[in-house]
């Protein structure tokens, strides 16, 4: 997508964001097909220039019925949506200011966490005698990050292999898709944040020689993910449908009923998926490189058979069961 963005024109970008908020503003009072003369009307311009800047992002229409209003929102958003969606069309900077804006925010945040530590948390600052380590640290530091970075990698190209299966189910099904993975990324960080935590316990008890300690805190954080797991079924079976329709803004039966079924699949396995990250983390704690490795393969490996062999038969189904 952003290959895509790249190509598209200022003033198009400007006009994509108004006529998003029309669109909204039509699914609100209940329209579900909207005509490209209809559009230029309420925005001053002709039906040409409408259909050339959808065109411009591949989006045509049914000739009958005219453009779905829902997943012609979607289709948009995922052109415009950023960290920082007011700086497009304040700067004019096109889809560029987005990135502006990142990279300032992220400078800003830099200096504001040297300037504290300065202030209040001068131990963190390093000596002159902290620079000289032992060439086997440089190496056993540099070996991790390598076999860290793979495994986030492995486990990334799968996702891209995946998605590459559900672009073939339509806009409705991806619309669907979407909302559910933004509700995954909010409803998983329990795990993840307990994952990260459980890197640097694992890391501080193995150095320290306290392998009881270890498996005490391991056991508890497998139990923690079962907790988490039975509190994600409980809310999905109660507000699934509820959620996706919030996030995604749609009413349609196939966008509500594919993404709240991933999101049903999915929830038993958060037990799951947190011992599998926080044992990840645990062992590249402990200097492991090659078995975390060899779990984000089979994961990646899963994926493509899914993809090859299960989409093609069971749609959308499997890949809820996939993830």
């Amino acid at each position: 997508m952003a290959t895509l963005t790249n190509t598209i024109p200022e003033k198009t970008i400007e006009r994509l964001s108004e006529y998003r908020r029309t669109l909204l503003a039509s699914h609100r009072q209940g329209i579900t097909h909207i005509f490209s003369h209809v559009l230029a009307g309420i925005h001053g311009i002709t039906a040409v220039q409408v259909r050339r800047d959808l065109m411009l992002i591949g989006f045509s229409s049914d000739t009958k019925k005219g453009y779905d209003v829902q997943v012609l929102i979607e289709y948009i958003s995922r052109i415009l949506d950023s960290p920082s969606p007011m700086n497009i069309a304040v700067l004019g900077m096109g889809v560029a200011g987005a990135g502006v804006a990142t990279v300032i925010s992220q400078g800003v945040s830099v200096a504001l966490c040297i300037l504290y530590v300065f202030r209040s948390a001068r131990l963190l600052l390093p000596g002159k005698k902290h620079f000289h380590v032992e060439s086997r640290l440089y190496w056993e530091l540099f070996s991790q990050s390598i076999s860290m970075g793979l495994m986030s990698s492995i486990v990334s190209a799968g996702s891209v292999v995946l998605q590459y299966g559900i672009n073939g189910l339509g806009t409705l099904v991806i619309a669907g898709h979407t909302a559910a993975r933004k509700l995954f990324a909010f409803t998983d960080m329990p795990l993840t944040a307990m994952a990260s935590a459980c890197s640097t316990y694992v890391s501080q008890n193995y150095g320290a020689n306290h392998p009881d300690r270890v498996r005490r805190g391991m056991r508890d954080i497998y139990l923690y993910s079962v907790v988490v797991a039975a509190a994600a079924v409980l809310l999905m079976a109660a507000g699934a449908e509820w959620m996706v329709k919030l996030v995604s803004g749609s009413s349609e039966p196939v966008v509500l009923e594919n993404g709240a079924r991933y999101l049903v699949w999915n929830a038993p396995f958060y037990a799951v998926l947190g011992m599998l990250l926080s044992t990840r983390y645990a062992l590249q704690s402990m200097g492991e490189k090659v078995l975390p490795l060899l779990s984000s393969v089979i994961e990646f490996l899963g994926k493509i058979v899914f993809v090859l062999l299960f989409i093609p038969c069971l749609l959308y189904t499997s890949d809820a069961a996939d993830e």
